[in-house]
């Protein structure tokens, strides 16, 4: 029985860039974390400990903050496309880059009623993610991009039931026409292009915007018979507003919250006190996908 080197990859993880950009007396700030993985020829420093071609990762944070510098205040894919072009362009025996980043949302402070040129607020809310996964291809550079948010808390008071499920011996569910729906939502979608020059064409943020409010709004406005029917709708919702999106990924852990039963007190609970239970949670998961939708790389880790 032989033993060998199987898939491999490094990189240097959550190198944290917070770029100013200065506008007279008004200042403008990104707020990024940002991980970079090479894929390539790397089975001599794993067998023999030859470090030739080994670009090492501190040389790789390095060029993220240079590169931040250079090129400017940049939408989080955009600049996960730039680093994964300098990768693959100046490393010949690199074969594949993924760039992951996160970006922190931050609002400014407003002061006497006014939004004040340097300070902010963090907003929690929410972080806006992107991952870059290119690689050469013929003489140049195919590359999947795809945007999406985590930790987006979403919660609504009614319009969300839930019956006429199946029932066996160990069910206690009391069906329900009216109940709290709350989930943490994440949310990724893939664009369908992948020359690195057509997409310089898409606006990010105009699209990371739109996107947002298509989930949102199909959220608040729908009116669900399950988490899965309301998945569905928020994922369809992106895909019709936005032509260049192949798919969306949604993962939407339920946020149950159960009504109280304070009977035992003499009260009667109309629906108003529940328990907000974090655990054990229902776990919901899709791909909502256009039928002619291109297929993401074999090896595409984060999809």
């Amino acid at each position: 029985m032989a033993i060998v080197l199987g898939e491999n990859r490094y990189g240097k993880a959550e190198n944290r860039v917070f770029r100013i950009t200065r506008r007279g007396d008004a200042h403008d700030i990104l707020d990024l974390n940002v991980s970079v993985q090479l894929m390539g020829d790397f089975a001599d420093t794993h067998l023999t400990g030859d470090n030739a071609k080994v670009l090492p990762t501190d040389t790789q944070k390095n060029t993220v903050f240079a590169l931040s510098h250079e090129l400017g205040p940049l939408e989080p894919e955009a600049f996960g496309i730039a680093l994964a072009r300098h990768f693959l362009g100046t490393q010949t025996h690199v074969s594949g880059a993924e760039i992951r980043i996160e970006q922190y949302p931050w609002h400014r402070i407003v002061s006497k009623g006014t939004p004040h040129p340097r300070a902010f607020q963090r907003d929690g809310s929410h972080v806006r993610v992107a991952t870059v996964r290119a690689s050469r291809h013929g003489g140049g550079m195919r590359t999947w991009v795809s945007s999406g948010v985590e930790k987006l808390v979403v919660l609504k008071t009614g319009d969300s039931a839930f019956k006429d499920y199946v029932r066996d011996r160990f069910t206690t569910l009391k069906e329900t026409d009216d109940r709290i729906m709350a989930t943490e939502v994440t949310a990724r979608w893939r664009w369908s292009e992948c020359d690195p020059a057509r997409l310089g064409n898409i606006d990010w943020a105009a699209t990371h915007a739109d996107a947002m409010d298509a989930l949102l709004s199909t959220y608040a406005d729908h009116y669900s018979l399950s988490l899965q029917q309301t998945l569905y709708a928020m994922g369809e919702a992106v895909l019709k507003r936005q032509a260049a999106i192949a798919a969306v990924r949604l993962s939407l852990p339920n946020k149950h919250h159960f009504v109280v039963d304070l009977s035992p007190f003499g009260q009667e609970n109309r629906n108003e006190v529940h328990i907000a239970a974090d655990r054990p949670y229902g776990f919901i998961e899709a791909v909502v996908q256009r039928d002619d939708a291109p297929p993401p790389p074999a090896t595409w880790p984060t999809w």
